[in-house]
């Protein structure tokens, strides 16, 4: 059984790298050929593995010009990205398995790897792409293998090692402009270099560095009507957004003592300094049932002054009821109209709409930064039997200060920020094995993340806030921090396990489990801080009793559960060509703490609102996999979920909380790629998702009855479509390429008002490149975003703060010139 096996993969193996090596000998980068990939840690052809992947190579990613981690997510049907920040935090979004609490506490439920090293921390999942070997998208639970926090999937980054057999490497240099008023412009290096240092030792290092002007142009003071929070906040105010200032390095070293023993040392680095994040503003209204709760919000049309519209269609004014603790300053300021028809509650109207110029007052130049250090061991050995056992430690910390402008607007009223200082590590241990018709995988998992974080909203000297609140919340300071600390420790320790068994010729069994121990000690305080500058945040001391006494509010916990994962699946392997499998997995991701804004405890009682439980996901999937011709390779899925205890990000006035509700996802994916002729590549992939939450309430505490709503950032139906043509020319190789996307609307809140949505969007990119006949000399010229789309990144809901939603889209159209030379 085994020696048939090992012939039908190896023949397999030598069509598909006959077929590579025939793609890259008639075209650079070729987009198709073969992918091997480790989802089930150990090295497969990607047609064999009885998995939804998408996956692909560095060369792949060039061709497709992913420069951004989650670049790809375009490129993999079910997939797509959430987060905070403008973008300057974003996660992966797999088959409508989301959370975008912007809280840095929290984790996402769709893991993400760099080198099997997990990454806990949100901003680590957002970095430049260089020097990478491939990306794997594994989507459904992978709880067993992968066990951390695997629910919906998970994303798996593998550097290039260093080679010991001769020493090479590459400078890439981009250059390009954004095309916008702000006619920002972007500088990328990237380079590496590696080889054998000796007979035993080989080493490698790499580095990127970027610098990007801000693409969205600030008009400030435009927009600015005389009266209260007219003032700036702070010196350099009206910087333009959208920056980007980073320098990221890897060095590896890889000691290779015996053919039994291999240890693989990395470590990496990265910063970015980066202004405001990139929001814009639209104005919104409220609507309210006949008890004041707020029910829907809408787009604002042109004529409209109410500040909210009551069941009658009067003006129900600034009270709108939407959390325990409203801060509604066009209730404490008395204001009695929206002083500008069609504009939010302080007048404002950005005049382009979601063009890239705005007005904004709380925009900074360098005013934030992310930092990441990791440090990884990989230690391979071969036991005298054939036995694998491997160990992986991972190190990593990370450091970050960030700010947003609440109301994306020139009035002086609040800013959001966050920060964290964390610090994690992790330890595996493995072995694996085979036998004459079976392979298994066993080992344990121990992880531990320090966490310590803040999040709050600050009111900047002469704003709004303090002026609305003056001997109230202010105190009569000049400038207040409303600020959350909240320091959260985590130790989770592991055993898993996965066994494969030929029942016959063709058909395999594969069972699996993970048996999970999670502790968490946690401790978050709110309370308000005085405020020192525009760049610092949650400084000094709290200053107590100013909601009365008990203020600041104090909350410690700690929990301890025992929680599982598993997988059945069986693989039926119809013919060479074709692979059907079908089975049912097991995800879970343990219940953690809310860190939410001041206003979402309040009002419940000490602790309400604050601990969530576990999420548990049950996933059905049958897919197949098929080769046509030895140039087609066609992939499916069918899949349903179901969750309980959903954990859903509730979103209302200007805080958040996640809470436990039932959902369930049913969707469909088709992804094609093809070499129908020399030089010729097409790739079209296709999902549908269509998802539900259960029983949500439209806030904590709400005496409305409960709705099913749709999952955030889950567009029904993505589409993508590739074409590739090369041929020689010009002393070498000459390509053309475009690709196109397509995404249906979603929503960004997970209530579904009607102004909560993002539009459907299509994305166009053009590329044009030449390689040298040795392929060691390239160039391109590119165009992303050709037709300038708006499309959507992240939004929130502040209808009853600013009359507003803040949103934020993809750059505008990019044109660079990039040259690559390897040696």
């Amino acid at each position: 059984m085994k020696r048939y096996r090992s012939k039908r993969q190896t023949l397999r193996n030598t069509c598909w790298l006959l077929l590579a090596t025939l793609s890259n000998s008639s075209f650079a980068q070729g987009v198709l050929e073969e992918v091997l990939v480790t989802a089930q840690k150990r090295e497969q052809n990607i047609q064999d593995v009885p998995i939804a992947i998408t996956a692909f190579t560095g060369a792949q990613m060039d061709a497709l010009g992913v420069t951004e981690s989650f670049d790809v997510a375009a490129f993999s049907p079910g997939v797509h990205i959430s987060g905070s920040l403008a973008g300057q935090n974003t996660q992966f979004s797999i088959r409508g398995v989301t959370q975008n609490d912007f809280s840095d506490i929290i984790e996402a439920p769709n893991a993400v790897y760099l080198d099997e090293g997990y990454i806990a921390v949100a901003q680590g999942q957002t970095f430049g792409m260089f020097d990478i070997e491939r990306v794997e998208i594994l989507k459904g639970p992978q709880g067993t293998l992968f066990g951390r926090n695997a629910t919906g999937g998970l994303v798996h980054f593998q550097s290039n090692k260093p080679s010991f057999e001769e020493i090479s490497g590459y400078v890439d240099v981009e250059v390009g402009q954004f095309d916008s008023d702000a006619h920002a412009m972007r500088t990328t290096l990237a380079a590496a270099v590696g080889g054998p240092l000796s007979d035993t030792v080989a080493g490698r290092i790499a580095l990127r560095m970027n610098k990007q002007d801000g693409y969205l142009k600030n008009l400030y003071p435009e927009g600015v009507l005389p009266g209260l929070g007219a003032g700036a906040p702070g010196n350099g105010a009206g910087a333009d957004l959208g920056d980007d200032d980073s320098k990221a390095m890897r060095l590896s070293l890889t000691f290779q003592p015996s053919d039994q023993l291999s240890i693989a040392t990395s470590f990496n680095y990265a910063k970015s300094e980066v202004a405001t994040g990139p929001y814009q503003s639209k104005p919104t209204i409220g609507i309210l049932d006949a008890s004041g709760e707020l029910i829907n919000v809408i787009d604002v049309s042109p004529s409209e002054t109410r500040l909210s519209i009551a069941a009658d269609g009067s003006d129900a004014g600034g009270n709108a009821i939407d959390g325990s603790y409203p801060l509604a300053p066009g209730a404490a300021l008395g204001i009695p109209k929206r002083p500008v028809p069609g504009g939010d509650f302080f007048g404002y109207i950005d005049a382009d709409g979601d063009d890239f110029t705005f007005s904004s007052d709380f925009a900074f130049e360098d005013q934030g930064f992310t930092e990441t250090t990791g440090f990884n061991v990989r230690i391979e050995y071969t036991l005298d039997n054939g036995i694998e056992f491997v160990a992986i430690s991972d190190a990593k910390e990370f450091e970050k200060l960030l700010f947003i402008d609440v109301d994306a607007a020139p009035i002086n009223q609040l800013a959001n920020y966050g920060g964290v200082d964390a610090s994690t590590f992790s330890q595996e241990i493995r072995f694996s094995g085979d036998g004459d018709r079976s392979r298994w995988v066993v080992g344990a998992y121990y992880l531990n993340i320090d966490n310590k974080a803040i999040n709050g909203l600050k009111a900047p000297a002469d704003s709004i806030i303090d002026g609305a609140f003056t001997g109230g919340v202010g105190g009569g300071l000049a400038a207040i921090d409303i600020g959350t600390k909240g320091n959260l420790q985590t130790d989770s320790f592991s055993v898993f396990g996965q066994f494969e068994y030929d029942i016959n010729e063709t058909v395999t069994l594969i069972a699996g489990m993970r048996a999970i121990k999670e502790k968490k000690d946690y401790e978050v305080n709110i309370g308000v801080y005085p405020s020192f500058s525009s760049r610092t945040a949650s400084q000094g001391d709290f200053i107590p009793n100013i909601f009365g006494a008990g203020s600041p509010f104090n909350y410690k916990d700690k929990s301890s559960d025992n929680l599982w994962a598993g997988n059945l699946q069986m693989q039926w392997q119809k013919s060479e060509d074709m692979m059907v499998y079908a089975g049912i997995k097991r995800g879970v991701k343990a219940g953690s703490y809310n860190m939410a804004l001041l206003g979402s405890y309040l009002g419940g009682g000490a602790g309400a609102g604050v601990p969530y439980g576990e999420e548990v996901l049950t996933s059905y999937e049958a897919g197949f996999k098929m080769s046509v011709s030895d140039s087609t390779r066609i992939n499916g899925s069918v899949y349903y979920y179901d969750y309980k205890d959903y954990q859903a990000f509730l979103f209302v006035d200007v805080g958040g909380n996640v809470i436990n509700s039932d959902a369930e996802t049913s969707g469909v994916e088709l992804e094609i790629q093809s070499t129908p002729s020399a030089g010729l590549d097409l790739l079209a992939s296709i999902s549908y998702v269509d998802g539900e939450v259960k029983d949500l309430p439209l806030r904590v505490g709400s005496p409305l009855p409960p709705l099913d709503v749709k999952p955030t950032y889950t567009p029904e139906v993505q589409a993508t479509a590739l074409a590739r043509y090369a041929w020689q020319a010009m002393g070498g190789t000459v390509a053309i390429q475009g690709d196109v996307s397509y995404s249906d609307d979603y929503y960004y809140n997970l209530r579904n008002f009607d102004a909560d949505k993002f539009d459907s969007y299509v994305m166009v990119n053009a590329m044009l490149s030449w390689q040298s006949t040795d392929e060691k000399l390239s160039a391109s010229l590119a165009i992303r975003n050709l037709t300038d789309e708006r499309a959507g990144i992240m939004g929130f809901d502040l209808v009853t703060l600013c009359g507003c939603n803040e949103v934020s889209y993809r750059a505008p159209r990019y044109y660079s010139i990039s040259v690559k030379r390897e040696f």
